[in-house]
């Protein structure tokens, strides 16, 4: 389907949904970047999962957002339960001005959402030759080390800096060994997941992603990554007065409330301590790019240069429609 036709589409069903023009073009773009750039399981994969949640009143589609300032580098958000794509775009941009205008950008977000692909909003300030860190909880998939049951989310890192050449340094990794996204594609489909990244609910290890999503996925690096999945917790959890410790709510599964997932934001100019950081950055991905080679590896890349090059890619064909989001949008659509 045509870029255009299906933008066209998503922001009616948007609007059907309750959110207004400028909210559902927000979300649009963000789940059309999605799928461009290769991310399905934060694209259309999801979208009856919004609006089965708006219809359920667990996502408020009109939200009075609050926009608290702490000082000129710091703001705290409550989103009122809006859709995550617009508490996350409001503070991005709340967060580029404060660095812009002081060095550095703080905002702390509450009572908000799944709001898609972390490098989405860090691309926004890189954009700003900014350096961004984002971090944002998720609901229960991954056991703390140790442990059998699962507690903290994938709750994805990342990390966008610019690289003085057109293609950003985004670091978007979730601390599990596989994001969820990819897990329930993968059960849709009937596809096998790799081993050694789930276990089923009796702890045992699984290549069917149905069973373990019934299960817990295991995090990156051991007792290392489980560090990792609960520092996120603490920094979009506890400290913005979002969900954690297992608390946030399934998007697919759970309707008894809200999620109020949280979001942390931070921005920051470059050159806060060198001014000549551009030409630093460049030298230091030139050293690391001229390193000798493991045999069947053509070029050592950097994290954000296959999205680059995906977005690239697709930015002129049309995006593949499966069969699953073919009915979900016929669904949706049958009463526009």
């Amino acid at each position: 389907m045509k870029v255009s036709k299906l933008k066209s589409l998503l922001v009616k069903i948007f609007k059907k949904k309750g959110l207004n023009h400028v909210d559902a073009l927000i979300s649009t773009n963000a789940l059309i970047n999605a799928e461009m750039v290769g991310a399905y399981g934060h694209g259309l994969s999801r979208l009856k999962m919004y609006c089965d949640r708006i219809s359920k009143k667990v996502i408020n589609p009109r939200p009075k957002i609050k926009v608290k300032k702490i000082s000129q580098s710091i703001s705290h958000i409550n989103a009122d339960n809006s859709i995550g794509f617009v508490a996350a775009d409001i503070a991005i941009k709340t967060a580029i001005k404060h660095a812009q205008k002081t060095g550095i950008g703080m905002v702390a977000v509450k009572n908000s959402g799944h709001y898609g692909l972390s490098g989405y909003y860090a691309e926004q300030a890189v954009k700003k030759n900014l350096i961004a860190m984002i971090y944002t909880n998720a609901p229960p998939a991954v056991a703390p080390h140790g442990a059998l049951k699962s507690l903290f989310g994938t709750n994805p890192i990342c990390f966008g800096t610019p690289t003085d050449s057109k293609i950003p340094f985004i670091l978007d990794t979730s601390i599990s060994m596989i994001n969820r996204g990819k897990i329930r594609v993968a059960a849709k489909n009937n596809q096998k997941i790799p081993e050694g990244v789930a276990l089923d609910k009796f702890g045992k290890q699984t290549t069917d992603a149905k069973k373990a999503l019934e299960g817990v996925q295991l995090p990156i690096a051991g007792f290392r990554g489980s560090g990792l999945a609960w520092m996120v917790d603490i920094l979009s959890g506890v400290l913005t007065g979002g969900n954690h410790a297992g608390r946030v709510k399934d998007p697919f599964d759970d309707f008894s409330g809200p999620q109020n997932i949280g979001h942390l934001f931070i921005t920051f100019k470059v050159n806060l301590f060198q001014k000549n950081y551009n030409q630093r950055i460049k030298d230091n991905i030139k050293t690391i790019k001229k390193l000798p080679k493991i045999k069947g590896i053509k070029e050592i890349m950097y994290p954000g240069e296959n999205k680059y090059y995906r977005f690239k890619k697709n930015l002129n064909k049309d995006i593949s429609i499966d069969k699953n989001v073919s009915n979900n949008l016929n669904f949706l659509l049958k009463d526009i």
